[in-house]
């Protein structure tokens, strides 16, 4: 079983027990809630239609900061360079349980 989360600005296919790199978001004690939850399939090839209150819960392991990735801008014959680093912050989370229709699924 999975579900299919919206988290910043992106999708991910998660199920219990899965850890995951997301961008930074709010944490309480170090829970996570997902609420924007896209789909869900219990089985194999079938999908729930009905999703009001289904979110998914996980638990923060760590934080940290992704590799450095280089932006270099250049034209030529006109003396101009610009080279700039970037490095996105992220939270590693795990995923504890996913609750749809009253229901709930855990690793």
């Amino acid at each position: 079983m999975y579900a299919v989360i919206r988290t910043g600005g992106k999708q991910y296919r998660v199920a219990p027990g899965d850890k995951l790199k997301i961008e930074t978001t709010a944490h309480e004690d170090g829970n996570v809630e997902f609420s924007d939850v896209l789909a869900f399939s219990g089985e194999e090839g079938k999908f729930e239609q009905e999703l009001t209150g289904a979110k998914v819960l996980a638990s923060v392991v760590g934080t940290g900061r992704g590799d450095k990735i280089l932006v270099f801008k250049l034209k030529r014959k006109k003396q101009y360079k610009k080279m700039q680093g970037h490095r996105q912050n992220y939270v590693e989370v795990k995923i504890n349980e996913i609750l749809v229709n009253g229901q709930s699924f855990k690793a």
